[in-house]
């Protein structure tokens, strides 16, 4: 109830609620208490009113290199958050993330279930990259790409890779895994001595960066297509809800619904 209520994912509201931060009817709650819209919750000692119903909401974003996927950076690097529409009783949850130096489809929404069904390890959700190396790789370690690679958490492989074809020394292939590790990709082709020189996520699960959307721009999906989302994941949620009349769409969005494969 508390990430459908768009205050942040599941796992974040289960630290909050092991850290005594949630009460119902003025006790502890636990994780898993159930409660109903007749009940009195508060977080921090503040009541909380329960949306049942709320639409989520659902933004893309094609991140250029240079920005960090975090609500804030110490060293003082572009965070991708500032670039996101405001909000007023909920909050942007990034769906996975993305290096630095890695570009492409970033999704954020305000429900944490959305969010959990769609990163938790469980669901093996696909993701594809667009990877550009230094040199092509002969086919023995396409293989071995496609078997497996010791890494230092664990063996990792990649579900599929594809030639992309390429000129000179550079070399595009498209790849699809089904984690979510930090810098995964990077590290499967660093295992076989190969230099990644570019790196670029153009599907996660069945959302593919729409061709027309340009680095650093955003926009939000449809009504219909939330919609379309939630029963491709088999995912049973709330439906999506008309947005608020006043709701105004966020910087360069571009119009029209995400089409195809990049």
């Amino acid at each position: 109830m508390l990430a459908g209520a768009g205050l942040g994912s599941r796992r974040e509201m289960e630290q909050w609620i092991a850290a005594g931060r949630v009460s119902v009817n003025g006790v502890p709650a636990a994780v898993g208490t159930r409660v109903s819209a007749d009940d009195r919750v508060q977080v921090d000692g503040r009541p909380l009113r329960l949306r049942r119903g709320v639409a989520a909401r659902v933004l893309l974003y094609h991140k250029p290199t240079g920005e960090i996927v975090s609500r804030d950076d110490p060293n003082g690097r572009p965070v991708v958050f500032d670039q996101l529409p405001r909000l007023r009783g909920a909050k942007w949850i990034a769906v996975g993330r993305l290096d630095f130096n890695t570009s492409g489809l970033l999704i954020f929404t305000t429900s944490g279930e959305l969010a959990n069904r769609m990163m938790h390890p469980r669901h093996g959700i696909e993701r594809e990259y667009a990877v550009r190396v230094l040199g092509e790789l002969n086919e023995e370690q396409m293989q071995t790409l496609r078997t497996g690679v010791p890494l230092e958490d664990g063996p990792a492989h990649l579900d599929s890779i594809v030639d992309a074809g390429g000129q000179g020394s550079n070399h595009w292939y498209n790849v699809v895994l089904s984690e979510g590790r930090n810098r995964e990709v990077r590290r499967l082709f660093e295992a076989l001595n190969l230099t990644v020189s570019r790196l670029m996520r153009v599907r996660f699960g069945p959302i593919a960066l729409p061709s027309h959307l340009k680095r650093g721009q955003m926009r939000e999906l449809e009504d219909a297509e939330i919609a379309r989302l939630y029963e491709t994941l088999e995912f049973q949620g709330q439906a999506a809800a008309p947005k608020a009349a006043a709701a105004r769409a966020p910087r360069g969005a571009s119009p029209g619904p995400a089409r195809g494969r990049r």
